[in-house]
């Protein structure tokens, strides 16, 4: 399961939590509004469990991102899932 972010909209950060059944290789990935990636906020094998992820509102180079719509994806074997987060300024 993919939770909806907390806070959002958000401003410097917010958190990302999300649930495993199962171990499995997760991807979670953040994109801009015209589908280019961010960042990467996670990338790996994962026990079951809850996990949080916390973003910092910056892009893979360290620069902070403009205010604007995000989205973020959650793709854990079989299961994929994407929500959308707002960074306001």
């Amino acid at each position: 399961a993919l939770d909806q972010n907390y806070p959002n909209p958000f401003n410097p950060s917010t958190r990302i939590a999300y649930t495993l059944p199962v171990a499995v290789v997760v991807s979670l990935k953040l994109y801009n509004v015209i589908g280019q990636l961010v960042t990467t906020l996670f990338e790996g094998p994962e026990s079951p469990g809850q996990y949080v992820v916390t973003w910092n509102g910056k892009d893979n180079r360290g620069k902070q991102v403009t205010s604007g719509l995000y989205f973020y994806r959650l793709q854990a074997g079989n299961f994929s899932a994407t929500k959308k987060l707002l960074l306001l300024k």
